[in-house]
Protein backbone atom coordinates (compact mmCIF):
# COMPACT_ATOMS: atom_id res chain seq x y z
CA UNK A 1 0.00 0.00 0.00
CA UNK A 2 1.26 3.46 -0.87
CA UNK A 3 0.76 6.81 0.74
CA UNK A 4 -2.80 8.04 1.25
CA UNK A 5 -3.83 11.70 1.12
CA UNK A 6 -7.31 12.67 2.24
CA UNK A 7 -8.13 16.18 1.02
CA UNK A 8 -10.25 18.32 3.32
CA UNK A 9 -13.13 20.36 1.89
CA UNK A 10 -14.59 23.42 3.58
CA UNK A 11 -13.38 25.17 6.70
CA UNK A 12 -10.51 23.21 8.26
CA UNK A 13 -11.00 21.69 11.72
CA UNK A 14 -9.16 23.22 14.66
CA UNK A 15 -6.08 21.59 16.15
CA UNK A 16 -8.21 20.53 19.13
CA UNK A 17 -10.76 18.87 16.86
CA UNK A 18 -8.03 17.03 14.96
CA UNK A 19 -6.38 15.89 18.20
CA UNK A 20 -9.72 14.62 19.55
CA UNK A 21 -10.42 12.76 16.29
CA UNK A 22 -7.00 11.08 16.43
CA UNK A 23 -7.41 10.11 20.10
CA UNK A 24 -10.81 8.60 19.23
CA UNK A 25 -8.92 6.35 16.77
CA UNK A 26 -6.68 5.19 19.62
CA UNK A 27 -3.72 7.34 18.56
CA UNK A 28 -1.45 9.49 20.76
CA UNK A 29 -1.06 12.69 18.70
CA UNK A 30 1.49 15.45 19.17
CA UNK A 31 1.74 18.79 17.42
CA UNK A 32 4.72 20.48 15.82
CA UNK A 33 5.46 23.39 13.56
CA UNK A 34 8.16 24.74 11.30
CA UNK A 35 9.19 28.08 9.86
CA UNK A 36 8.77 28.97 6.18
CA UNK A 37 11.10 27.04 3.89
CA UNK A 38 12.32 24.56 6.53
CA UNK A 39 13.19 21.12 5.18
CA UNK A 40 13.46 17.55 6.44
CA UNK A 41 15.98 15.24 4.78
CA UNK A 42 15.17 11.77 3.47
CA UNK A 43 14.31 9.29 6.21
CA UNK A 44 11.79 6.58 7.13
CA UNK A 45 9.97 5.23 10.18
CA UNK A 46 9.22 1.67 11.31
CA UNK A 47 5.58 2.60 11.94
CA UNK A 48 2.66 4.01 10.00
CA UNK A 49 2.61 7.82 10.29
CA UNK A 50 -0.80 9.52 10.47
CA UNK A 51 -0.47 13.28 10.00
CA UNK A 52 -2.88 16.21 9.67
CA UNK A 53 -1.90 19.65 8.43
CA UNK A 54 -3.51 22.20 10.79
CA UNK A 55 -2.39 25.42 9.08
CA UNK A 56 0.08 26.50 6.45
CA UNK A 57 1.42 24.09 3.83
CA UNK A 58 3.96 21.29 3.62
CA UNK A 59 5.05 19.05 0.75
CA UNK A 60 6.03 15.48 1.56
CA UNK A 61 8.39 14.00 -1.02
CA UNK A 62 8.35 10.22 -1.56
CA UNK A 63 9.79 7.89 -4.16
CA UNK A 64 6.24 7.67 -5.61
CA UNK A 65 5.86 11.46 -5.93
CA UNK A 66 4.99 14.55 -3.91
CA UNK A 67 2.03 15.12 -1.59
CA UNK A 68 1.20 18.82 -1.06
CA UNK A 69 -0.81 19.24 2.17
CA UNK A 70 -2.88 22.22 3.27
CA UNK A 71 -5.14 22.89 6.27
CA UNK A 72 -7.30 19.89 7.19
CA UNK A 73 -5.57 17.45 4.81
CA UNK A 74 -4.52 14.06 6.20
CA UNK A 75 -1.49 12.01 5.13
CA UNK A 76 -0.91 8.35 5.93
CA UNK A 77 2.60 7.03 5.31
CA UNK A 78 3.03 3.25 5.49
CA UNK A 79 5.94 1.90 7.56
CA UNK A 80 9.37 2.20 5.93
CA UNK A 81 8.22 4.74 3.31
CA UNK A 82 11.19 6.95 2.45
CA UNK A 83 10.18 10.60 2.64
CA UNK A 84 11.46 14.14 2.97
CA UNK A 85 9.51 17.37 3.40
CA UNK A 86 9.56 21.04 2.47
CA UNK A 87 7.58 23.63 4.46
CA UNK A 88 5.60 26.22 2.51
CA UNK A 89 6.16 29.99 2.41
CA UNK A 90 3.84 30.67 5.36
CA UNK A 91 5.24 27.95 7.66
CA UNK A 92 3.26 24.95 8.90
CA UNK A 93 1.58 23.47 11.97
CA UNK A 94 0.83 19.72 11.97
CA UNK A 95 -0.45 17.05 14.32
CA UNK A 96 0.84 13.50 13.88
CA UNK A 97 0.86 10.13 15.58
CA UNK A 98 2.46 6.75 14.99
CA UNK A 99 0.15 3.82 14.41
CA UNK A 100 1.73 0.49 15.19
CA UNK A 101 1.13 -2.45 12.89
CA UNK A 102 -2.02 -4.34 13.73
CA UNK A 103 -1.69 -7.99 14.63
Amino acid sequence: MGIVVDRHRGAPPSEGEITARMRAEGLAPHGWGNAPGDTYGWHEHGYEKVLYCVRGRIVFHTDAGDADLGPGDRLILPPHTRHAATVGAEGVRCVEAPRQARA
